[in-house]
């Protein structure tokens, strides 16, 4: 086999022409361990690295496999085209080969794992290949146009503004867009520049208007969002998956743990409108699926909890054990100042509950009647009883089934506190929450890699709950109505990945690139002015710091653009949604001059004053890891006895936590006996409280339920409650204009927003151009057919708009609002090819979420759930029209229009 880089694939309109040959690491070659970058799951993999000019042959003494090629064995080490590439090392180029641990006995077993890891290789920098268009330099934008800088003069200029910017308007002026995943070097820097240094309130993360929770309803029930471990869904006899298909976006929690596991016979129950692969796997092994009606997952919740008590089916025994007494109920509550989300909700006795009290709430509710869900949902009240009687109905030995209960975005984006804390309720009284094989968990969607600084200054926040109780700032709010002077943006498309898309668009283009004052030299001191005069006339400076371009956000919008230096580039840590702790080795030279955004922020800072006292003086990321760690210590992540036991050793703590391989450690790390042990689970009654000794924290949570009492506390959810059912009403589809539900989604093949998959020739040819999948009634309604061009357009988007305050119980109900001025309504629409079938219920289309250039949240209202100040993002609606017939329309060389449900 020849040995060469040309890994592009040749320039051709009608596919992507696989190459024929890759070269086997040979038996010296380096090996790194690490995970993948994508979805939550984060399989395990190792990377092997050799110079060019060298390579491993087919017998098993000539390659770092240690096997004979060819191999036919099943879940053998192989290579595939997609796993290999060449990138430079220490300056020099070297192959590189990245594949699943095939020796891996968590995670992803025997080196199982999905298409998006099975592609990594492809992410690496190579100017042969597409990722040629990295951001590799610091640029300014000059009359329009993106010039090359220095560090130093994007930093300091951005330093010069933001100091003066924060002496005339505030902290409040200042503000930050970011992830929330990115790991724990990076976002431990971010959020103690945001948190301690700068002192602004102007913060979210990537998918949320405000820095606030995702499933806030598990959180008041004491059930931590990622207490489950892996073993846990494979040892389940029921899995029940409320707005969400594991398979499509959590593939290998499928495949190895669902499908397999310790209990592979297990029963499947989904909730989700699409039929997707994993839920036609479900049907075929006696599951069910229930098609839902987005939004209304909690009257669902309530007839399901009716008819497990109307039957006697409830856990009894667990009950009495685990859910809170009257008095434990309001253990806590009703104290002090009441200055956060979680007291604020808790102040009206509208939610909290015990169990005769639970009892009542249902069996009053007149949504809970099958009949009556059966219609809200447009569930067939048959497969709703099925559904209860696999969760909860004793055998007829009296045992009872091991369910576990998963729920995500589905979920949570529709009806966000409700859904949540019905969905919590259903599967306390089902015995869930704390034993092995029955928990209640988020699936998790990004991988958990935020380690927050202490402090924060939420407290400063203009918006209020009723009472005038303590909100988290709405950014998207904050920026357009011009409270914003300067706002950095650090690894998040922002623009489409918010609700109301195209509104925040303009109003972005209206603050920068629309504004008269722009940079036309590069100098320091003019820079600067022409940032002010901009400031003063009512506009805004805009940063960003990615990896590659985006569309608008730095192509058309930011000032300044920072390039970033991401997975494979440097040493970071983070963990998955079982909380495993791994390292993510540095395997290639960064490219050009891109940096960690853990230094970008070190350098900034320093230039802002804030590093006189050496708390920047950061010399690598394992500086940035172990002094994190401090301040983990109360929380479900905590690692920080590994940083201890790394420096009594003498070494440094990404050292340590190397060691541990693809295997890691599940956080928080415990010490017992003298050695670090892992948590496979949260609230584990199992873990005793005299095992806990050095470092370790003794957090209650650990081994009984996050509440003051330990005992989970059960919610009630009226259907009718004034925070939902005015606004559900209000964005339902309207007949009389011929909408449908317009929901978002995504599919096993891609990740986010595709910044890696349309850059990887196997994936960007599978997926050209993002879809939206349609009910084939629907579609001849519309005049639709497979592999059109489709225009989804809503007339009616409801938008937010300022800071409104609560004073009274119902000041934020949507009502409330309109009334008072604060809703605005503008229109929104999007493009996407036609998947039509019937894998999708009538009424509901799913497009592809947060496709470049497709924003389908521009169809979404912009208005957050009253209660926790969350998006409802899979909300949206809409009327379809064709606009034309895709070129993918009669190819069959990419761009599958066959349906999802395929086995």
């Amino acid at each position: 086999m020849p040995d060469q880089a040309d890994v592009e694939s040749p320039k051709d309109t009608t596919g992507v022409f696989a190459r024929d040959h890759v070269p086997l690491p040979p038996a010296d070659a380096e090996v790194l361990t690490t995970a993948c970058e994508y979805c939550t799951i984060a399989c395990g993999y190792k990377a092997f690295r050799w110079p060019v000019g060298t390579q491993g042959g087919e017998s098993a003494a000539e390659n770092a496999f240690g096997i004979d090629f060819p191999s036919h064995e099943v879940m053998r080490p192989w290579v595939s085209p997609s796993q290999h590439n060449i990138v430079r090392h220490q300056g020099k180029p070297h192959h590189v080969v990245i594949v699943p641990d095939h020796d891996a006995s968590v995670v992803n077993p025997k080196g199982n794992h999905s298409i998006r890891g099975g592609t990594l290789a492809q992410k690496c920098f190579n100017p042969q290949t597409p990722t040629r268009d990295r951001l590799l330099y610091p640029q300014i934008r000059v009359r329009g146009t993106l010039m090359p800088v220095s560090w130093d003069l994007a930093l300091s200029v951005m330093a010069d503004i933001s100091k003066w910017i924060i002496e005339k308007y505030g902290e409040h002026a200042w503000a930050m867009k970011t992830y929330s995943y990115e790991y724990f070097e990076n976002t431990y820097a971010i959020t103690k520049l945001v948190n301690q240094s700068i002192g602004t309130p102007a913060f979210s993360p990537h998918d949320k208007p405000s820095a606030t929770n995702d499933a806030v309803g598990l959180d008041d029930a004491g059930i931590n969002s990622f207490s489950a471990c892996y073993e846990d869904w494979g040892m389940c006899d029921v899995a029940v998956m409320s707005g969400t298909d594991p398979y499509e976006t959590k593939t290998t929690l499928f495949t190895s743990w669902l499908m397999e596991g310790a209990n592979p016979s297990k029963k499947l129950i989904f909730v989700t409108p699409h039929r997707t692969m994993g839920v036609e796997y479900g049907l075929r092994n006696g599951g069910v699926w229930l098609p839902i009606i987005p939004g209304t997952d909690t009257a669902l919740h309530l007839a399901l909890a009716r008819i497990v008590i109307e039957n006697g089916w409830q856990d009894q025994e667990f009950i009495d054990t685990w859910v809170a007494k009257p008095w434990e109920v309001n253990s806590g509550y009703g104290r002090g100042t009441r200055n956060t989300g979680w007291q604020w909700r808790t102040t009206w006795g509208t939610w909290q509950s015990d169990w005769e009290d639970y009892k009542k709430f249902i069996l009053a509710q007149e949504e809970s009647k099958l009949e009556v869900a059966s219609k809200i949902t447009g569930l067939d009240a048959k497969d709703i009883m099925r559904a209860a009687e696999i969760m909860a109905k004793p055998r007829e030995d009296g045992s009872r089934p091991k369910t576990s209960f998963m729920l995500e975005k589905g979920n949570y984006w529709s009806n966000n506190y409700m859904n949540t804390a019905s969905f919590a309720s259903l599967a306390l009284i089902c015995g869930a929450g704390n034993r092995p094989g029955q928990v209640i968990s988020r699936g998790g969607g990004h991988q958990r890699g935020m380690m927050k600084a202490d402090g924060g200054s939420g407290y400063l926040s203009p918006e209020k709950y009723p009472g005038r109780r303590k909100k988290s700032l709405n950014l998207d709010r904050w920026v357009i109505d011009g409270q914003a002077k300067f706002c950095w943006v650090i690894g998040t498309t922002w623009i489409p990945a918010m609700l109301a898309s195209q509104d925040l668009a303009d109003a972005l283009h209206g603050l920068t690139r629309l504004n008269a004052n722009q940079v036309r030299r590069l100098d320091r001191k003019v820079i600067v002015e022409t940032f002010k005069k901009r400031i003063l006339s009512g506009g805004m400076v805009l940063v960003d710091s990615d990896i590659y371009p985006v569309e608008p956000l730095n192509t058309q919008l930011a000032d300044i653009v920072l390039p970033a230096a991401c997975w494979g580039e440097a040493d970071y840590a983070r963990c998955n949604s079982e909380r495993r702790l791994r390292l993510y080795s540095k395997i290639y030279d960064a490219p050009g001059d891109t940096k960690p955004d853990w230094w970008a922020i070190k350098e900034f800072a320093q230039r802002m004053g804030f590093g006189k006292d050496g708390s920047y003086d950061w010399k690598d990321s394992n500086d940035v890891f172990e002094e994190a760690g401090r301040f983990g210590r109360k929380g479900v992540l905590n690692y920080h006895p590994l940083v201890t036991e790394a420096q009594s050793r003498g070494v440094r703590a990404h050292d340590l936590l190397r060691d541990y391989g693809t295997t890691g450690i599940q956080t928080p790390i415990r010490k017992v006996n003298g050695d670090l042990v892992g948590t496979k689970r949260l609230h584990d009654p199992t873990i005793k409280l005299e095992e806990l000794e050095g470092d370790t924290v003794h957090m209650k949570w650990l081994y009984s339920f996050g509440t003051h009492s330990g005992k989970a506390v059960l919610l009630k959810t009226p259907w009718k409650f004034s925070g939902w059912i005015d606004f559900y009403n209000a964005v339902k589809p309207r007949k009389e204009k011929n909408e449908i539900w317009i929901t978002n989604g995504r599919v096993n093949e891609t990740w986010q927003s595709g910044f890696d998959d349309l850059r990887k020739p196997y994936l960007q040819q599978r997926w050209p151009y993002p879809f939206i999948c349609i009910n084939t009634e629907d579609a001849k309604t519309f005049g639709i057919e497979g592999g059109d061009f489709v225009e989804a357009y809503n007339d009616t988007v409801y938008i937010q708009t300022g800071q409104p305050t609560g004073v009274l119980s119902d000041d934020l109900t949507f009502t409330s609002l309109m009334k008072r001025g604060h809703i605005k309504i503008s229109d929104g629409q999007f493009t996407a090819v036609a998947i039509v079938s019937d894998a999708i219920r009538p009424g509901v289309a799913m497009a592809n979420f947060n496709f470049p250039g497709a924003p389908a949240n521009s169809v979404c209202h912009a208005v957050p759930d009253p209660v926790t100040n969350n998006y409802r993002y899979k909300l949206g609606r809409g009327r379809l029209s064709k606009v034309g017939e895709s070129p993918f329309k009669n190819s069959f060389t990419s761009m599958s229009l066959k349906p999802r449900p395929i086995i």
